[in-house]
């Protein structure tokens, strides 16, 4: 399944801009697999002075974003698992930085948060998988928000992208 089948009404307005940065040319079980190496391979490749800056007071580093794909991820990925079992129970939101407060992620090495991401990202991509044509459409809501267990995949890897964006044009 490819990005080119996803509806509109299957995402909240607010998740265009994740969904806008995924690429069409891979399916999504392809594309969250191959993200994740380009993201690790990017942030390898950051100078490491970098990895505790803040380009602004209050901002989050590129560790605390680093945290903060790993934690939304864990959490799109138990939306897509409830909605894809067909698990009607409206699901709360998440308080992003009430998450990244508390997370202390600059108290961690850039290698632990990128083994722990690849560990995150293979346990999704193992869900992704598992699931079939059918469950990959059921819908659920979270956040008051109707979402479709695909696109909640494909929001995940909008969600980094649109962060790594962030690391090149504000950080780097």
């Amino acid at each position: 399944m490819n990005i080119k089948q996803l509806q509109s009404n299957e995402y909240a307005p607010f998740y265009a801009n994740y969904i806008s940065q995924v690429s069409d040319e891979y399916t999504l079980v392809e594309e969250l697999e191959i993200s994740l190496h380009r993201f690790i391979k990017f942030v390898q490749d950051i100078p490491m002075d970098k990895f505790d800056y803040r380009y602004a007071e209050g901002k989050w580093t590129i560790k605390d974003i680093i945290q903060h794909v790993i934690d939304t991820e864990r959490i799109f990925a138990y939306r897509a698992l409830r909605f894809a079992r067909n698990d009607k129970t409206d699901l709360p939101g998440f308080e992003e930085n009430d998450y990244a407060n508390v997370a202390t992620a600059n108290q961690r090495s850039i290698m632990e948060l990128l083994t722990e991401m690849s560990a995150v990202r293979h346990s999704s991509l193992l869900l992704f998988k598992s699931f079939n044509e059918a469950q990959l459409l059921n819908k659920g809501t979270a956040n008051n928000n109707e979402m479709s267990v695909r696109a909640l995949g494909f929001i995940m890897i909008g969600h980094q992208n649109h962060h790594q964006k962030i690391f090149q044009e504000r950080y780097l």
